[in-house]
């Protein structure tokens, strides 16, 4: 939501007049302006101009909320679904999910798509996971029918509008770049995207993988058209202090041809079926990549693949 204080606040923050904006935006927020509110949230979400401060930043989400944003709104659900700045409370997400509902259609459907799932009154997933071994070196399993297909089509009608060319970690800067490595296209869901649907699916992951939510990546949705790939490397970062450990793959649709996840030592080619889990181990106990673990995603030669990809990290995340 902008607002004309907004417009102006951002002008001032472009020509170098910082203090002046933020009291222009704090003025604004005394008086619940929706758009400041939000605006303030994201500044204190995203830490660059004011100190990361994500208690406040979800608490102006909540006020711009009841201001009138649906954005904020939707921000606020799924902060209190994944217990970002504060308390998870996951029936508080459902009923405000509910109370959109009303006027929104894709919070509905994504009710309905909840209301399917098999959950406990706390939003976790019931019921236990078994897989199929397919490696011990490098350690890979696989999951069958770990989503349904009406998950699957839910991720992919979510990821489509955001869908951009898809980068790697530069491994002397830490940032994301381009790189002819990878050509898939991608879309993830970070904090502010993960809503209650999306943030259940994790915690799938997570049960079915044996880790907290909180150590997982934002989930990734991946897009492979025909001649694209992803080059033979490793999840696992360097020396990385809080190691990729995992990677956890879901197959979202399987009419294509080509695509294969290859691992190249040994000599493996793996295709799931539409809703199956792949997971597999980059590193080691101590957080030293596993070379074994060097893979692929092989050249799709019709149709479209796409992938749900999370990282999951040896700890928790800290934001």
């Amino acid at each position: 939501m902008t607002s004309n204080v907004v417009e102006e606040a951002q002008r001032l923050f472009h020509s170098g007049q910082p203090q002046r904006a933020m009291d222009l935006l704090g003025q604004a927020a005394s008086r619940n302006d929706p758009g400041a509110l939000e605006y303030l949230a994201n500044l204190c979400l995203a830490g660059k101009i004011v100190n990361r401060d994500l208690p406040l930043s979800r608490d102006l989400f909540h006020r711009a909320a009841i201001a009138g944003s649906e954005t904020a709104a939707a921000i606020y659900r799924a902060f209190m679904a994944s217990g970002t700045g504060g308390p998870a409370d996951w029936n508080k997400a459902i009923e405000l999910l509910e109370l959109a509902s009303r006027s929104d259609p894709e919070a509905g459907r994504e009710l309905q798509l909840i209301s399917e799932m098999r959950l406990s009154s706390e939003g976790d997933p019931l019921g236990t996971f078994s897989a199929d071994r397919i490696s011990n070196s490098p350690d890979v399993v696989m999951y069958r029918s770990l989503f349904t297909d009406a998950e699957c089509d839910f991720l992919i009608a979510r990821a489509m509008p955001g869908m951009v060319p898809s980068t790697v970690v530069d491994p002397q800067t830490g940032e994301l770049v381009p790189n002819p490595i990878r050509t898939s296209d991608a879309t993830g869901f970070p904090l502010v995207s993960e809503s209650p649907a999306i943030h259940a699916l994790c915690r799938r992951l997570a049960a079915a993988s044996g880790t907290h939510v909180k150590q997982g990546e934002p989930l990734q949705i991946l897009r492979y058209r025909p001649g694209q790939e992803y080059r033979a490397h490793f999840d696992a970062i360097g020396n990385a202090d809080n190691q990729r450990v995992l990677t956890f793959l879901v197959y979202l649709n399987d009419d294509f041809e080509g695509g294969e996840t290859h691992f190249a030592k040994p000599d493996i080619k793996v295709k799931g079926r539409k809703g199956d889990g792949l997971l597999f181990r980059n590193a080691d106990a101590d957080g030293r990549p596993d070379l074994n673990s060097q893979h692929s995603g092989l050249p799709v030669t019709a149709g479209e693949k796409f992938l749900a990809s999370r990282w999951i990290r040896e700890r928790p995340l800290q934001y």
